[in-house]
């Protein structure tokens, strides 16, 4: 079993470049069985996104990686039923229904796997299908999917504005007959990234707000396109940086995307400097306790820095309140952070975290993904030495991690 060990106590500094967008590389992978040769830049090397490389290839793509560089060929998709071990892999998958459906009018796929925070149904994705002329069938856990010709447009107002439903109906009405209008569709940065791809291979997807108008062309063709950086990997290491009353600069970043975020950490002291593409934070000795840290949709503070930044103020001075209302099971983490000596209560979407003057090391276990990145902070504020397994959680969505926070001061390492 794989293990971290950190070594907590020391600040961080230096220079970090940010990955490409995990939440974004992924939707567009499944884009590319629409179109011909995609070429996709600033790929991270992530668990994830292999597993999105497993599902292409088992579909008959031919994928080659260079560096940073994923090539795919979907000119002769051979197959069109995914196994259930590769659609357990990651919850994402089920992003593979509407390009399955646009491209080969079929599919049976089993519902798909990933971090276990609480109910995701995927009830939202099914019915905008269906709305675009989807006939799909649950059968024993697998969903039997079926359209006649063509994806046909529709009017689509979803009750809530989730990012997977939205992808997936972006991507079975880009080729569909007529135009799509989404309402309420989720405005998340990786949202508009998608599109861009899509547009470069032919498409017609036009963005306002929270309104998306999709006008279905025949085919699209083959593309060129740069994934946008990881925000979520940004929020990390700015929570690291400051847990540790560091000084980090982030570069290959797009401060814009962590509007929600940046305020958080200069209300708990950080003097935050953005550039075009890079963000400096110089952190106090000791943060201050935020007052309330809610989680919304984009724009608002990301369900996924909920976690990194909790870890960050468990030290910090005065009592910190978060509201979690994107996933009800979100603070499965908070239990790892106790048994460091946090001061954390739960009360149904509450927490309040009352800080404390020190952490102290302890054998940890990974929830998931963003929960083992909590801990991985929380290790390098602590006194003394951490362990953490489960790095299957972690190796979903963060780079070579250990290396990245090796390389600004921290003491981790990992054993094989």
């Amino acid at each position: 079993m794989q293990r971290l060990l950190i070594d907590g106590g020391r600040r961080l500094e230096g220079e970090v470049p940010i990955h490409g967008a995990k939440n974004a590389v992924l939707p567009i992978l499944a884009a590319t069985l629409l179109g011909g040769r995609s070429t996709l830049y600033n790929c991270p090397a992530l668990s994830d996104v292999d597993a999105a490389g497993k599902i292409l290839a088992m579909l008959g793509c031919v994928l080659e990686r260079q560096d940073d560089r994923i090539t795919v060929d979907a000119r002769d998709i051979t197959y069109l039923d995914l196994p259930e071990q590769l659609m357990r892999e990651m919850r994402s998958s089920i992003l593979f229904l509407g390009a399955i459906l646009a491209r080969c009018g079929r599919a049976c796929l089993s519902f798909p796997g990933g971090c276990e925070l609480g109910a995701r149904p995927i009830d939202l994705h099914i019915e905008g299908l269906r709305r675009l002329g989807a006939s799909i069938v649950e059968e024993h856990g697998c969903l039997r999917c079926r359209i006649d010709g063509r994806f046909r447009g529709a009017e689509i107002t979803l009750p809530f504005p989730s990012v997977g439903a939205t992808e997936n109906i972006l991507l079975a009405a880009v080729t569909a007959e007529g135009r799509t209008t989404l309402h309420n569709a989720a405005r998340e940065p990786e949202i508009c990234d998608l599109a861009d791809f899509l547009n470069a291979c032919g498409g017609a997807v036009t963005i306002e707000g929270d309104r998306i108008t999709v006008e279905g062309v025949e085919a699209l063709h083959d593309g060129v396109h740069r994934v946008i950086p990881d925000r979520i990997e940004a929020a990390t290491y700015l929570c690291a940086g400051a847990a540790t009353g560091g000084e980090l600069l982030l570069t290959g970043v797009c401060p814009r995307h962590l509007s929600a975020v940046l305020p958080m950490l200069e209300k708990a002291g950080c003097r935050i400097e953005a550039g075009e593409n890079s963000i400096r934070l110089r952190a106090p000795a000791r943060l201050a306790a935020v007052d309330s840290v809610k989680t919304m949709p984009y724009p608002g503070f990301p369900t996924d820095a909920q976690a990194p930044l909790m870890a960050a103020l468990c030290t910090a001075r005065g009592t910190s309140m978060f509201v979690e209302n994107i996933f009800e099971a979100r603070y499965k983490h908070v239990g790892e952070l106790l048994r460091m000596g946090a001061r954390i209560e739960v009360e149904g979407r509450v927490a309040l975290v009352r800080g404390v003057e020190a952490l102290s090391g302890a054998n940890l276990c990974c929830t998931d993904l963003r929960g083992g990145a909590a801990m991985v902070i929380a290790a390098l504020a602590a006194e003394g030495r951490s362990t953490l397994t489960g790095l299957r959680h972690i190796d979903r969505g963060y780079q070579d991690l250990e290396q990245g926070l090796c390389r600004v001061g921290a003491k981790i390492s990992r054993e094989r």
